[in-house]
């Protein structure tokens, strides 16, 4: 069904003229272009888009989305699985355009625009031999993944992304552009902080980095889904007792070949040498088909993901923290993985503790800092008539992990909410603070397509 504006060409034109960036409509040629996303299952037509080239043109945009009584959603590097960077007949405010990176590097911290993916980050903070905690898939957007948390490989060792984040530039639902810290608008600093996405639009991040590389050891084992039992178990006792130097995950997987396989993925943030005996139990256990770890730049170690996560493949993904990978979780991941429906389809136990687990859970509007794993479960496909089947498998494998579930989950990892969950899991006891925030910020819920936080009354 296409999408029309319902304004006449003069506000439309107005817009135009008021914002430095390029504005979109559906008669556009570059509009089916303008509004792909790397979730292939996401169709959005929105009436308007607006590629913004700086903080006033988001000024613009939202006022112009305001008077006119459009819906807003706003795009960073349009990576999240749930689509919410996208609308039907609302207006999209786009800050892909903003790609801006300064790194300071006697501060040591890095400023960057909203429109800045994680690997471009990463190379111009490499320069200097610094980095900060950020994701695990090079093509993912700053923006969406810092306001949620943000997981990444440094994790245990520099904390969450929102640990290391110094400050932002936020514009608000009335068109306030505010700069927000721990020592300017502090209240709304801690709400940015793991649920940023309802308080505004960031326009810019401020983040502290730290000495990285440039070479680590890094990469993975790889075992047969046979002896994935014996493989989890023993990967459970040495990640439990890891240095916080040591970030990994476990996947399964199926290779191009159609080989389902288990890898465990780690590297170790220090000297090669001292990886070298870290790692050394990792890759002595069992009898692996191939061990994939070597000296590696980190710019490289962050791209080891990117195959698995194309852009253009329908996704639909749901994730659960748990107090344990116990035995029954274990064999419970394995008895779905060996029922995948696609080969594109993933099962990934994020291991998390060390420095994540220092922050105190009321420190950011993210609490969820005392499970030890995370399980996300990132489901991929190409054909639409298997959308049914997929989105199933999904959700039984996270449902079958309820008995050592927390209950809660994250929202970056959130494709959609069943009918027995709740948007409020995603922040535990944090949501009344957070609704309070949103009613002195946003008490129209503007900022509505996204995790959303409803103004308490």
């Amino acid at each position: 069904m296409a999408a029309t504006t319902g304004l006449t060409p003069d506000p439309v034109r107005e817009l135009r003229t008021s914002i430095r960036g390029n504005v979109f409509e559906p008669v556009d040629g570059e509009y089916d272009a303008a509004r792909r996303l790397w979730n292939g299952m996401i169709d959005g037509r929105p009436s308007i888009i607006a590629r913004c080239s700086g903080t006033a043109d988001v000024v613009s945009a939202i006022a112009f989305a305001r008077e006119h009584a459009l819906p807003i959603a706003v795009r960073g590097g349009g990576h999240g699985v749930a689509g919410r960077a996208t609308c039907d007949n609302g207006l999209v405010i786009d800050v892909s355009p903003m790609r801006g990176i300064r790194v300071d590097p006697a501060a040591r911290t890095v400023r960057a625009q909203a429109g800045v993916l994680w690997g471009e980050l990463d190379r111009e903070t490499q320069v200097f031999g610094l980095a900060t905690t950020g994701g695990a898939v090079s093509t993912t957007g700053i923006a969406g993944l810092t306001l949620a948390g943000g997981f990444g490989w440094l994790m245990r060792t520099h904390g969450m992304t929102i640990d290391n984040l110094a400050s932002v530039d936020l514009v608000t639902a009335d068109g306030t552009a505010l700069t927000v810290s721990e020592d300017e608008n502090a209240d709304l600093f801690w709400g940015v902080r793991g649920a940023g996405a309802n308080y505004g639009v960031v326009t810019s991040f401020e983040y502290r980095v730290h000495p990285v590389g440039p070479i680590l050891l890094g990469g993975m084992v790889v075992h047969p889904l046979e002896n994935a039992a014996a493989a989890l178990r023993f990967y459970r006792e040495f990640s439990g007792a890891a240095p916080d130097e040591i970030g990994s995950y476990a996947g399964m997987l199926t290779t191009p070949d159609g080989m389902k396989v288990l890898a465990l993925a780690a590297a170790y943030f220090g000297p090669v040498e001292e990886g070298e005996r870290a790692l050394l139990p990792l890759r002595s256990f069992g009898s692996p088909l191939a061990d994939l770890f070597a000296p590696t730049p980190y710019v490289a170690h962050q791209t080891i993901f990117d195959a698995s996560f194309p852009f253009g493949r329908r996704d639909y993904e749901k994730s659960t923290f748990i107090h344990a990978l116990d035995d029954a979780a274990i064999d419970a991941l394995i008895d779905h993985m060996e029922r995948v429906p696609s080969p594109y389809s993933l099962i990934i136990i994020e291991h998390h503790g060390g420095a994540v687990r220092r922050v105190p859970e009321d420190a950011t509007a993210f609490r969820h800092r005392a499970p030890e794993y995370n399980v996300t479960v990132p489901g991929a496909w190409e054909d639409p008539s298997a959308d049914d089947e997929n989105i199933a498998w999904v959700r039984s494998v996270v449902h079958a992990l309820a008995p050592v579930s927390t209950g809660t989950y994250y929202a970056n990892y959130q494709a959609d909410l069943d009918r027995d969950e709740r948007v409020e899991a995603a922040w535990g006891a944090n949501y009344e603070r957070l609704a309070a925030l949103k009613a002195a910020y946003d008490p129209q819920n503007v900022f509505r397509l996204n995790h959303n936080v409803t103004p308490a009354a």
